[in-house]
C-alpha cells in the first residue's frame, strides 16, 4: 500500500464533521514535526463549536543572502533576504454523511470497490492533505535544506460557518509579519482526469436579506391592504433581467440568484404584511460589494418600496494571474499527466478567499471534484500517488526558481 493511500484511509477513518476535527491534526502535526517543522494548535470558537486550526512550518535552509538566487528569496521586514514560503492550505472537517443507510459501506470505514476509495472525506480533502504530507516527507529526504520554507495551513471549519477556522489563522500570522508567497488549497479541482483544471480565482459572495413591507388584510378587501408580493414583482422582474457586469477574460459575469422566497401566514384568505426575501451575488473583479448594493437598492427606490434590508459580504474575488506559482504547477502537472490544464475561476467559495488576503499568489488544486458531498463520496485510488507527484513536482520547481 502507498504511504498517501495508507495516510488518507487515516484521516477518512476519523469522523470528522464540522466542527469536529477527531484527531486528523494530531497525526499531520506527528508527521510534520518529525520532519522539523514547528507545529502550532490553535483553537477558536465557543465551546459549542470549537474549531481546530494547525499552523505548521519548516522554516528551510537560510542561506547567505549573495548566494541566495534572487527569485527564491523574498525581503523580511528587517530587511534580510530569506528563502521564499510555500503554504499547503485544507481542511480536515467533513460535510455530514446523510442518510447511513444510503452508504453502499460506512463513510467513515475507507472501503475499495472498483479502484476508488470510498469514505465522507475522500475527495474533499484528505486525499489532498495525504498527498501533501507524503510529498513533503519525500521531498525533504531528497533536499534536507531547501532554499524554500514550506508551511501547512488546516482547519476544522471550512465547510461550517467559516469564522474560526483559516481566517483566524490568516489574521494571526499578518498580525505577527508573516511573508506568504505561494500557497496550493488542496480544493478536489479536476473534472475529468485529475489536472485538468485548476482555480487561479474564486468570485465573491456576497448575500442579502431583502424584507418588503406592505399591509396585512383580508384577501376579499384588497383595498384595504397592501400586498408586498405584487409589490415586489416588477422589481424582481428588472432585477433578474440586470447586467450586473460583462465578466472579463479570468471571471465570468455577475450572476444574482434569489434562493429563498416567504410571505404569507399559511392560510389562503389573508394578505401577507410583508415578504422576505434572500439572495446572493457572485460577483468578478469587475464589481464591488458597494457598487452592487447600490444598484440594487436603486432599484427597489425606483419601484417606491418600502423595505429594510441587511447585508452579508462571505469573501471577495481573488485572482492569480499566470506566474510563478501558476507556472510550477502547470509544469508538475503536465510533467506527471501530460494534460495541458485549464485555469478557472468558476465555483463556489473557498478558504483561498482569506489566505489570498495574506499571501500574494493563490491556487487550488485537487482530485477530481464529481463526488463531493454526495453519498459514496469516493477519490481513485489511483489518482492519490500522482496527486502526490504533482505537489512534490511544484515543491520541486519553487525551490528551484
Amino acid at each position: 500500500m502507498s504511504r498517501t493511500l495508507r495516510l488518507a484511509e487515516q484521516l477518512i477513518s476519523r469522523p470528522s464533521v464540522t466542527p469536529d476535527d477527531a484527531g486528523c491534526q494530531a497525526i499531520l502535526a506527528e508527521r510534520l514535526a518529525a520532519l522539523g517543522f514547528k507545529c502550532e494548535t490553535i483553537f477558536s470558537g465557543p465551546e459549542h463549536f470549537r474549531v481546530t486550526n494547525l499552523w505548521a512550518k519548516f522554516e528551510g535552509f537560510r542561506p547567505l543572502a549573495k548566494s541566495l538566487p534572487v527569485q527564491a528569496a523574498t525581503k523580511s521586514n528587517s530587511g534580510s533576504t530569506q528563502p521564499k514560503t510555500l503554504v499547503f492550505a485544507g481542511h480536515t472537517d467533513v460535510v455530514p454523511t446523510g442518510p447511513l443507510e444510503q452508504w453502499h459501506s460506512h463513510p467513515f470505514t475507507p472501503s475499495h470497490r472498483d479502484g476508488q476509495l470510498y469514505g465522507r472525506g475522500a475527495a474533499d480533502m484528505k486525499a489532498s492533505i495525504a498527498a501533501m504530507v507524503v510529498a513533503v516527507e519525500e521531498f525533504l529526504a531528497e533536499h534536507p535544506q531547501p532554499a524554500l520554507s514550506i508551511a501547512f495551513l488546516i482547519t476544522s471549519d471550512e465547510e461550517g460557518p467559516a469564522l474560526d477556522g483559516t481566517v483566524v489563522v490568516c489574521e494571526r500570522l499578518k498580525a505577527r509579519g508573516e511573508v506568504l508567497d505561494f500557497c496550493i488549497v488542496g480544493e478536489p479541482t479536476s473534472v475529468v482526469k485529475l489536472g485538468d483544471m485548476i482555480k487561479n480565482g474564486r468570485r465573491g459572495t456576497m448575500s442579502g436579506k431583502l424584507t418588503i413591507k406592505g399591509v396585512q388584510g383580508h384577501i376579499a378587501y384588497p383595498h384595504l391592504a397592501k400586498n408586498p408580493i405584487h409589490l415586489f414583482a416588477p422589481a424582481l422582474a428588472e432585477l433578474v433581467a440586470t447586467e450586473w457586469d460583462r465578466g472579463n477574460e479570468f471571471f465570468p459575469a455577475t450572476s444574482w440568484q434569489v434562493s429563498n422566497v416567504h410571505g404569507g401566514t399559511g392560510a389562503s384568505n389573508i394578505i401577507p404584511g410583508e415578504l422576505v426575501i434572500d439572495f446572493n451575488f457572485r460577483f468578478s473583479t469587475e464589481s464591488t460589494p458597494e457598487s452592487l448594493q447600490q444598484r440594487l437598492q436603486a432599484v427597489l427606490s425606483r419601484h417606491q418600496l418600502e423595505y429594510d434590508l441587511k447585508w452579508t459580504l462571505g469573501g471577495l474575488p481573488f485572482l492569480t494571474t499566470p506566474g510563478t506559482l501558476v507556472d510550477a504547477v502547470r509544469g508538475a502537472i503536465q510533467a506527471e499527466t501530460g494534460l495541458a490544464t485549464e485555469l478557472s475561476t468558476t465555483g463556489g467559495t473557498s478558504d483561498g478567499r482569506f489566505i489570498a488576503k495574506v499571501c500574494a499568489e493563490v491556487i487550488e488544486f485537487g482530485p477530481l471534484n464529481a463526488s463531493i458531498h454526495k453519498i459514496n463520496e469516493c477519490v481513485a485510488v489511483a489518482s492519490l500517488d500522482p496527486l502526490k507527484n504533482i505537489y512534490k513536482g511544484v515543491l520541486q520547481r519553487l525551490a528551484a526558481a
